[in-house]
């Protein structure tokens, strides 16, 4: 195992902007080399919504990472989401030349290269596409082709899908901050690789990211992505209601949300109070624990009744034996899993980020804020993977590292940046 690829992954919310830098060890764990946060100015629900501003947290957060990692970044994978996001299924088909010759991963590589070509609505572009399972010849259900013989090959597919604009916003930022980017990944399939293990995939599982601006939703079954979606409602939603609920300011009502806040009400006592210093000149203000909670659970409740809707879209609602995972900034919320588990009817936990990472100094991103972040360092690593196979085994060239002068800039091996990137809207576009 080559200890010098490092991967850095960033994850552009709505609420922080955060940078994480990680190696693979020997033993296949990821080591974080280095954090870095900032708050995210220019980012509303999931989208770019002020240039400068966004590209201004995006450089505070990887100066940070880079002084804590001690590298330098070039590259990095990139999360994206957004109520504009859309998913849905179709099936692809190539009829191969011989029969004689064995399936390879040449013929998957075309089979998906063709979704890529579907048409789409004016404005989209696919961001992804997920194969589900393939059939040979018509024999169904068949996980991997590869080593088979068969002229008919089709596969099911999961196609996510998003505007061209918002995705092109992304990327002008992060090239105005001075990096590249390696991939552009939906981020509740970031969340997923982070928090899931392989056995919950398998036997259905419903992950649920509960972020600053936006509710990521993704749905497994037999170890396959089967329905994904994106609620354009989050933390902030919830923070804006307390503040005109208890009549406070913006920053109050976070920290209440933050330290007193709980999803169920009937866990609070009426006489629990916490007392806010009054404006100048003016006396302190006691809110109601109690009421501050039921303002949480009225806004919780509507939230997670969508979830509940897109588990039952999905199909699946029976067949999900391992219920609910949840995780993202909102996770943090007392008494949420209670709630959830009342609304959906299906056991729930909190995922954390830390069942595929090593022991590092960097405590704070086993915290389930940062499991979008970790869960794009190890897409870096499964997208290196990919280009060594690619290139017959190859190993990747080693990034730079501060005080040495061989190697190159982090993640500088990567020749594969989204398509269309360089098309940069201006700022009178957004």
């Amino acid at each position: 195992m080559d200890q010098q690829e490092i991967v850095a992954g960033l994850d552009i919310g709505t609420t922080k902007i955060a940078c994480i830098v990680g190696r693979r060890n020997d033993q296949g764990k990821i080591e974080i080399l280095g954090m870095g946060r900032s708050r995210s100015e220019g980012v509303s629900r999931g989208m770019v919504a002020n240039i400068q501003k966004t590209v201004d947290s995006i450089m505070a957060a990887v100066k940070e990472a880079e002084a804590n990692a001690n590298v330098e970044i070039g590259t990095v994978n990139v999360g994206i989401a957004g109520q504009h996001i859309r998913s849905m299924h179709h099936r692809g088909m190539i009829t191969r030349q011989s029969l004689e010759e064995e399936i390879r991963q040449l013929d998957i590589d075309l089979l998906i290269d063709d979704m890529y070509k579907l048409v789409m609505p004016p404005g989209e572009e696919i961001i992804h596409v997920l194969p589900q399972e393939y059939i040979v010849d018509g024999e169904q259900g068949i996980r991997d082709p590869i080593g088979m013989s068969g002229v008919r090959l089709e596969a099911n597919f999961h196609i996510i899908s998003g505007q061209v604009t918002a995705a092109r916003n992304i990327n002008k930022c992060v090239h105005r901050a001075g990096l590249d980017v390696t991939e552009l990944i939906l981020e509740p399939l970031a969340s997923a690789d982070a928090v899931l293990s392989a056995e919950e995939k398998e036997a259905g599982v419903v992950l649920v990211d509960i972020g600053g601006g936006t509710t990521d939703i993704a749905i497994f079954y037999d170890g396959i992505i089967r329905h994904t979606a994106v609620i354009p409602f989050g933390g902030n939603v919830i923070t804006e209601d307390i503040r005109q609920g208890c009549g406070v300011m913006r920053e109050q009502a976070e920290l209440l949300k933050v330290k007193f806040g709980s999803a169920l009400a009937a866990e609070n006592k009426d006489n629990e109070v916490v007392c806010i210093p009054g404006l100048r000149g003016r006396d302190p203000k006691e809110i109601s624990l109690r009421m501050l909670a039921e303002v949480i659970q009225s806004r919780m409740e509507e939230i997670l009744e969508h979830v509940h809707f897109e588990i039952k879209n999905s199909g699946l609602e029976k067949q999900l034996i391992a219920g609910v995972v949840l995780t993202g900034g909102g996770a943090q919320l007392k008494h949420l899993r209670q709630l959830v588990e009342y609304i959906t009817g299906m056991t729930a936990r909190i995922g954390y980020p830390n069942e595929h990472l090593a022991k590092s100094n960097v405590e704070q991103v086993t915290s389930p804020l940062f499991a979008t972040g970790v869960g794009l360092v190890m897409k870096g690593f499964d997208f290196l993977h990919r280009q060594r196979a690619k290139q017959g085994g190859q190993p990747a060239q080693a990034p730079k590292v501060k005080g040495h002068s061989q190697g190159s800039r982090v993640g500088s091996f990567f020749d594969k940046v989204i398509k269309g990137a360089s098309e940069i809207l201006s700022d009178d576009d957004i």
